[in-house]
């Protein structure tokens, strides 16, 4: 399972309002491991940056003026993601940014979900925690996810601190080590924990006509990626 996790700095908070991405950053996972292969790219967007914006990420137009424009990057960026599950927090923001930037190049790209399916981490988190703080910064703190190196927002290392924030939201994962040692993470210690045998049965919960949509989205996505070599659609077959 490849997953891909994405982040994306703006001049503005409104594509309809002629704003741009200027930062892409992304993070791949591979069967629940972070492979160490990434994408990042800066972004000239022909336009001024908004102040309230520049606050946040400390992106410049001068340190942009030397940079590619999308539709020079855009093939490379597909190539990354494509039949990908893309995780993002508060995915309609850089999903709509996504969108407009490849609405922009005129080249038929159609929209992002078109080629990944993608799921908000922001609607994941309030599942788990309703009623609490679901920023990137407080779900960090929630599950002691390092996050000093954040003082501003940045594409790629917001995306490498949601790579691990995903990972521990939905069951840990056992980091990649540059030494070619892997570290358990999330694993108790104490060994087996052995359960009750007179504990209540499980509660079987079906899949909702929407997961059942983006399931198939997915496999759809697998199908077109593999050249039609789906198994999982041949199973359901």
């Amino acid at each position: 399972m490849r997953q891909i996790i994405v982040d994306t700095e703006t001049t503005g908070l409104e594509p309809s309002q002629g704003h741009r991405i200027i930062e892409i950053g992304c993070v791949e996972i591979i069967n629940r491991r972070l492979t160490g292969n990434h994408y990042h790219q800066y972004l000239q967007p022909d336009r001024d940056i908004d102040e309230a914006a520049m606050e946040v990420h400390g992106i410049t137009g001068e340190f942009l003026a030397d940079k590619p424009r999308f539709p020079e990057i855009v093939d490379d960026f597909m190539k990354f993601v494509e039949g990908a599950e893309l995780i993002i927090h508060n995915a309609p923001f850089d999903v709509g940014f996504l969108n407009h930037e490849l609405k922009l190049t005129e080249a038929g790209w159609g929209e992002i979900t078109d080629y990944c399916t993608v799921v908000d981490t922001l609607v994941l988190a309030r599942t788990l925690h309703p009623g609490q703080k679901n920023s990137l910064d407080a779900l960090c703190r929630r599950y002691g996810i390092d996050n000093s190196q954040r003082t501003l927002h940045g594409a790629l290392l917001d995306a490498e601190i949601l790579a691990d924030v995903y990972l521990a939201m939905t069951g840990g994962q056992s980091k990649l080590m540059l030494d070619g040692v892997e570290e358990a993470v999330g694993a108790r210690e104490g060994g087996i924990r052995r359960l009750d045998g007179k504990r209540p049965a499980l509660k079987v919960v079906p899949a909702s006509p929407r997961e059942v949509e983006m399931h198939q989205q997915r496999l759809a996505a697998i199908d077109r990626a593999s050249g039609g070599k789906c198994v999982w659609r041949e199973l359901d077959a």
